[in-house]
């Protein structure tokens, strides 16, 4: 139906154009083909109707043709919208509603910072415990707070933020700052005793660097503590581009490992089976 209404609409708006329908060309012809640059369908080239759209056109392209055929017969194409790749991989926030906080003293979550390579006393220190409403389902999970009054929030499954999003100085009055992407890494630092002494920034998000500059402009040393990524390396040569020689890049210290946090985990289970095998190994020289 769509070819004839598209072929009788362009025959009445040509006036010289005479169509006989059927799969091919063959029995069609154009009255004024001498007059016009409109090509003879006599030529015996095969096709379908979106093939003569393109002879009126001039236009190979498919899209093109379809849209023609479409605005012929009075039927235009919707809109399209386009969506950026940055939109699309956008995360939806959850609404937090009935806010808690409080020490830290879930016991799941006390594992679950364990099972992380935290220990209890470390996380009891560095973060609290929050509890909120989202969906009409009650949550609970471990808080870290930024300097904007909003906190990073983790649980066994769960990652996100508590508005708004900033970066968290700890400052103890030193020339020399460390920092981390997320506070898993700073809370690792601390376990291994990396920075004792020193001022700690957490970034919460590598986007949140502008954010640190104001807080950075100060020291004289900056200790990096980034993942092992392209995001990690990229924000690295900013701050090279920025500071200069006042940047160290610490990553050395656990290559191989995605990030601190991984090497804490695997440099404490290197530990465990280290202690296990001394002991099977007493065990096993015991005489009767």
């Amino acid at each position: 139906m769509l070819n004839k209404v598209m072929l009788s609409t362009e025959s009445r708006m040509r006036g010289d154009m005479q169509v006989r329908f059927g799969g091919r060309y063959g029995k069609t012809y154009c009255r004024k083909a001498v007059r016009r640059s409109v090509p003879s369908l006599r030529l015996g080239k095969g096709g379908n109707i979106f093939a003569l759209a393109g002879e009126f056109i001039h236009c190979d392209d498919f899209l093109s043709q379809v849209r023609y055929v479409a605005e012929v017969a009075g039927m235009p194409l919707p809109e399209k919208r386009v969506y950026h790749p940055c939109e699309a991989r956008r995360p939806v926030e959850p609404s937090f509603e009935d806010v808690e906080l409080m020490p830290l003293q879930n016991r799941a979550l006390l594992c679950y910072m364990q099972e992380r390579g935290i220990s209890s006393g470390v996380a009891i220190g560095g973060c609290r415990e929050i509890h909120y409403t989202t969906h009409g389902k009650r949550y609970f999970a471990v808080a870290f707070g930024n300097g904007g009054g909003g906190y990073e929030i983790r649980n066994r499954f769960f990652k996100g933020c508590l508005p708004p999003k900033d970066v968290t100085l700890l400052a103890y009055g030193s020339a020399s700052c460390n920092l981390y992407e997320g506070f898993m890494d700073y809370l690792s630092a601390r376990v291994l005793g990396i920075g004792n002494g020193e001022d700690h920034l957490v970034l919460n998000s590598v986007s949140n660097l502008t954010k640190a500059y104001r807080h950075l402009d100060g020291y004289g040393k900056l200790q990096c503590h980034f993942d092992n990524d392209e995001a990690g390396r990229k924000t690295l040569e900013a701050l090279r581009a920025r500071y200069g020689g006042k940047v160290t890049d610490c990553s050395g210290l656990y290559g191989g490992c995605k990030d601190l946090n991984d090497y804490l985990q695997k440099t404490l289970a290197e530990r465990q089976a280290w202690r296990e095998n001394e002991k099977k190994g007493k065990n096993n020289g015991i005489k009767l």
